[in-house]
């Protein structure tokens, strides 16, 4: 969580997750941002939030990657820092 943005990964084996996501929250807003390029996929948030959401993946690449791999396979993601 950085400036009231909360992200989080789920990954539920029954649904079939094919492109490696964040899902993130501010306000009353909720949306899906790819890990790879930081598009935009589903829902809606304001353009700042967006783009410190965006700035932030950026940074951390590698750990969102690693993130996703350990959810695929049931392990609790780790926390990965803050933008600051």
């Amino acid at each position: 969580m950085f400036y009231g943005i909360i992200i989080s990964i789920f990954f539920e084996i029954k649904e079939k997750h094919h492109l490696p996501h964040i899902h993130v929250r501010y306000q009353d807003n909720r949306a899906s941002v790819a890990i790879e390029d930081g598009a935009l996929l589903a829902g809606d948030l304001p353009p700042r939030q967006l783009r410190m959401v965006q700035v932030w993946a950026d940074l951390h690449r590698e750990e969102l990657f690693a993130d996703w791999e350990l959810t695929k396979e049931g392990s609790e993601p780790f926390r990965i820092d803050p933008l600051k």
